[in-house]
């Protein structure tokens, strides 16, 4: 088997792009009701006009909206399923206790006195109400471009652990609403379903699952934290196989809807990380067992380890080389990118080599692709770079893509 193409484009990136400050700001006046909701609109739509258009001209195919239509990457599809509660929204708090201290991103929050924006928990049996929060954006992102082209246009999705992994164990539901992880697994894989046959519906075929959780498996703090909670009842690695079974429930699609998932470190105010961890991990499991067609992978620095786990990759699934990186302005040498790629495709073929399937670095290529590391604003605010570095960012990505595979969109 081949890997598909196109979706994945040979220059791609991971989805969030720098938000207009009229457009953050608007949004802060809507939630203080210092605006409507309804006068947030014009500007939202004529922010993702924009933002299409700069797509377009730096050459990028699989377009977004920039996730303009949201406060934060993950969107609303939780939230609006029946049975889940914003527990924070409660009159005299929650409690905090449930939280997995050790999990990375929610130890960074504590460090900052503060706690993850949505604390979001199963408090009755979980389903879909049929209608998709992921939609609008899709609808309207279809009037931007030609009929030809909706095929291409990106949806992002909220990871299937979102609201899992961050608490301690079985603390993602209260009592009465289920009693243990496979039947909390179940309902959201059968809501995620929905949501993916929804979108499918109404025309999506490219579609990427934003997920900080499965790379945390990689952090060796977080894997401590683990070994060491009393709570836990099972090990770090029969929690990464019951992901896999899991969110391969959740994935369940047409053969024509392009799935892939970006694999995070953490994107936060000020370009922060959260985690840190080489993929050898969890690559061999991962690239073979979830059932997903491109792994969006993060590469701009040396705490996402090397390319060797690439190795692992099978034929009929691809790789996005995120090692551009959307946290600071400083520009990558292109020659030098073009090198890492090079150096990615060789890992890739020697794995082939040892898989009985010798192949070389002109075919390991064609399984490759090259993005930012992560998305240039996963929060409102975005990262610690400037809307023209953002620019030169994704012209980057294209020059080096047209080097590597020249004529390949």
């Amino acid at each position: 088997m081949t890997s598909p193409r196109n979706p994945p484009f040979r220059a791609e990136h991971i989805g969030s792009l720098l938000r207009p400050e009229q457009l953050v700001q608007h949004r802060y006046d809507v939630a203080a009701k210092k605006a409507t909701p309804e006068s947030l609109v014009p500007i939202e739509q004529q922010a993702i006009r924009d933002i299409v258009a700069l797509q377009q001209s730096c050459g990028i195919h699989s377009l977004t909206n920039g996730e303009y239509s949201r406060h934060q990457f993950w969107g609303t599809f939780f939230e609006t399923l029946n049975g889940m509660e914003e527990v924070n929204l409660r009159e005299g708090g929650y409690d905090m206790s449930i939280f997995r201290q050790y999990a990375p991103d929610v130890k960074s929050f504590m460090h900052a006195k503060t706690i993850p924006n949505s604390v979001t928990v199963a408090t009755g049996k979980i389903s879909h109400t049929g209608k998709s929060s992921y939609l609008p954006e899709f609808e309207f992102m279809k009037t931007l471009v030609p009929a030809d082209q909706v095929k291409n246009i990106k949806i992002t999705l909220a990871s299937p652990s979102w609201y899992h992994f961050r608490y301690g164990p079985k603390r993602a539901y209260v009592k009465g609403a289920y009693d243990n992880d496979d039947d909390y697994f179940a309902d959201v894989a059968k809501a995620y379903q929905t949501e993916l046959k929804i979108l499918y519906d109404a025309g999506l075929r490219n579609a990427q699952v934003d997920d900080p959780n499965l790379a945390y498996f990689c952090s060796e703090a977080m894997l401590e934290g683990w070994k060491a909670d009393p709570e836990n009842f099972q090990t770090a690695d029969e929690q990464f196989l019951a992901y896999m079974k899991f969110y391969n429930a959740c994935f369940e699609r047409p053969a024509d809807l392009h799935l892939g998932i970006h694999l995070c470190r953490g994107n936060y105010l000020g370009s922060k990380h959260f985690s840190e961890g080489a993929y050898d991990r969890i690559a061999k499991i991962m690239f073979n067992k979830l059932n997903v067609s491109t792994f969006y992978l993060e590469y701009d620095t040396p705490r996402a380890g090397g390319f060797e786990p690439l190795k692992f990759l099978p034929r009929d699934k691809n790789v996005v080389l995120g090692v551009v990186t959307s946290k600071f302005p400083e520009l990558e040498n292109k020659e030098e990118m073009v090198g890492r790629v090079h150096k990615a495709a060789d890992f890739v073929a020697e794995g082939d080599g040892e898989s009985g399937n010798k192949t070389s670095r002109e075919e390991a290529l064609k399984r490759l692709s090259v993005s930012p590391q992560c998305g240039f604003a996963s929060h409102a605010e975005g990262n610690a770079l400037g809307y023209e570095d953002m620019r030169k960012k994704l012209l980057l990505v294209r020059n080096i893509a047209d080097e590597v595979w020249p004529g390949e969109p």
